[in-house]
C-alpha cells in the first residue's frame, strides 16, 4: 500500500536476514489506520476477481499479438502485470526505444535500464494494468508500426 507505509515481500531464503536488516527502519511504527486498511484489503475477494480476470485478458491478448508486432521474446508472465521483451535484436538502448516507441506509436513502456543496470538495455517492460481497450490499441498500434 505505496503510502500507507504498509509492504510485504517474499525473498529468496538467503536474504531474508539482510532484507529484514534494511526494512526494519522502513516498516516500523505503520499507522493504526493503516494497518486496518491493509486487513481489511486482504478479505476483498470479490472486488479482485473481476480485476484478476481483466489482467489476465489482456495479458493474453498482449502475449498473442506482441510477437506479431515485433517482439517475439516476452518474459513468461507470471506475476505482477507486466511482460519484459527482449528488444537486442531491434537495439541495444532501451531508454532510445522506449522514447520512439512512444513518439512513433504513442505507446508507453519502461526501458529495461529501470530494472537492470547491467543487462537492461536490451529489455522493455509493457505493463497491462491498464483498461483492456487501451492493451488492444496499443499491441494495434505496435503492429502498424512494425
Amino acid at each position: 500500500m505505496t503510502g500507507w507505509r504498509i509492504g510485504w515481500m517474499v525473498p529468496p531464503a538467503d536474504l531474508i536476514r539482510p532484507v529484514e536488516c534494511l526494512t526494519r527502519n522502513l516498516f516500523i511504527s505503520a499507522p493504526y489506520i493503516s494497518q486496518v486498511a491493509a486487513e481489511a484489503a486482504l478479505d476483498c475477494h470479490d472486488e479482485l476477481r473481476p480485476n484478476i480476470a481483466r489482467y489476465r485478458r489482456s495479458r493474453d491478448h498482449l502475449l498473442a499479438n506482441l510477437p506479431a508486432a515485433g517482439f517475439p521474446r516476452l518474459s513468461p508472465a507470471e506475476g505482477a502485470f507486466y511482460l519484459f521483451a527482449d528488444i537486442g535484436d531491434r537495439s541495444n538502448d532501451s531508454v532510445a526505444f522506449c522514447t520512439r516507441m512512444l513518439n512513433e506509436a504513442g505507446v508507453a513502456c519502461s526501458p529495461g535500464v529501470d530494472f537492470d543496470r547491467s543487462r537492461g538495455n536490451r529489455f522493455i517492460r509493457f505493463s497491462y494494468r491498464g483498461p483492456e481497450a487501451d492493451m488492444r490499441a496499443a499491441a494495434e498500434r505496435l503492429r502498424g508500426r512494425r
